[in-house]
């Protein structure tokens, strides 16, 4: 692959080697053990829910191969799950993610030392690429399953942890991986449910429940980004104005969060929730990732918010719109359809987080 230099401030400039590796390589071990593992008899299921990652704080405060950022999302009503038995020596994967579950299966055992070999099959919720996190969601259920598998040898945090500074995506090379972008949100969020707010190095600072009886509506435009010859030159251009962005703007957004958001959580205030992220799609890495996909994402949000949705934001790095709102489906379609746009998903928040049981 290539060098790619990545520019936040006047004195930061990040020169990061884009280089693929094989599955196992290139392992972060550094996570506590709370005790040895155990081989137990039964069988594993982790089932746990998809996020939506309303914003990073800081671009500049991580890399590939360095988690952090911090960063705000919540937990959705659609699920990805792992059931995961242990075997004597060889490990099978009957899984789509092949090569990321054989990283993190590395990772699992040199972290805990765990010697013998699982059985693992996983489901993921189908909806992939619109901004729902099914590389984290599948992540933490295959960790969190071979954790119960085994006794038990790491903590919720030890799990995060481990997904955070092993975190991996494919590659267009045959049987090679990379270091990905990530902020801890989507496994704390999978883990404890509702809306988590995270600091950098993984901190998870803040949990709580989120629009309990409220609709979640994810609409996906047909739109194409500006760049259509998606490559190194587009993420290059979309990373260094995103980070240039979250330099001047970094404070605002963690003051917006912590002196706003989170007051308003706590009252269960969508409407205030909802008006301080939109406040937020202009600030920062988060105004980067908007304009990627054309102005015509706010237009679509601006036309949301003022037919009366009460909480309205792009998910992840788009183009998805989130929408969260007490209004039911059929209400929803009368305001979408004169827009052109269409529901992708239907659900509501998950206050709940991972589910573990035995077979």
């Amino acid at each position: 692959m290539a060098i790619l230099k990545i520019r936040g401030g006047d004195l930061d400039l990040v020169e990061y080697d884009f280089t693929s590796f094989h599955p196992g390589e290139h392992l972060y071990r550094e996570i506590p053990v709370v005790q040895p593992p155990v081989p137990q008899k039964e069988s594993f299921k982790a089932t746990v829910p998809a996020r939506v990652h309303l914003t990073v704080l800081d671009m500049n405060r991580f890399s590939p191969g360095m988690p952090g950022g911090g960063g705000l999302g919540f937990a959705l009503q659609l699920y990805s799950n792992a059931t995961v038995s242990c075997t004597p020596e060889k490990t099978v994967i009957d899984s789509p993610r092949i090569l990321l579950i054989e990283h993190l299966v590395a990772a699992f055992k040199a972290v805990t030392g765990y010697t013998g070999g699982f059985l693992i099959r996983t489901e993921d919720h189908g909806k992939e690429h619109v901004g729902l996190g099914s590389t984290c969601t599948t992540a933490t259920a295959v960790i969190s399953a071979m954790n119960e598998a085994v006794g038990r040898p790491l903590t919720y945090d030890g799990i995060r942890r481990l997904i955070g500074h092993n975190y991996v995506e494919e590659t267009n090379e045959p049987g090679m991986i990379a270091f990905g972008f990530e902020t801890g949100v989507g496994a704390a969020t999978s883990i404890y449910g509702g809306m988590n707010i995270l600091g950098d190095q993984l901190t998870h600072v803040y949990q709580h429940a989120f629009a309990e009886d409220k609709n979640v509506f994810i609409i996906t435009p047909n739109i194409h980004s500006e760049d259509d010859n998606a490559g190194l030159e587009e993420f290059s251009l979309l990373m260094n104005r995103a980070r240039t962005l979250d330099y001047r703007d970094r404070e605002l957004k963690a003051y917006m969060i912590m002196m706003d958001m989170i007051p308003a959580i706590e009252k269960g205030d969508l409407k205030k929730m909802g008006d301080i992220m939109w406040e937020i799609e202009f600030r920062g890495s988060k105004r980067a990732e908007v304009q990627h996909h054309t102005f015509i994402i706010y237009q679509h949000m601006n036309a949301l918010r003022q037919a009366g949705l009460e909480f309205v934001a792009m998910s992840s790095v788009g183009p998805s719109i989130c929408v969260v709102t007490e209004k039911t489906e059929s209400e929803m379609q009368l305001i979408l359809d004169p827009l052109g746009l269409e529901i992708s998903v239907s659900t509501k928040a998950d206050n709940i987080g991972i589910r573990l049981s035995r077979h």
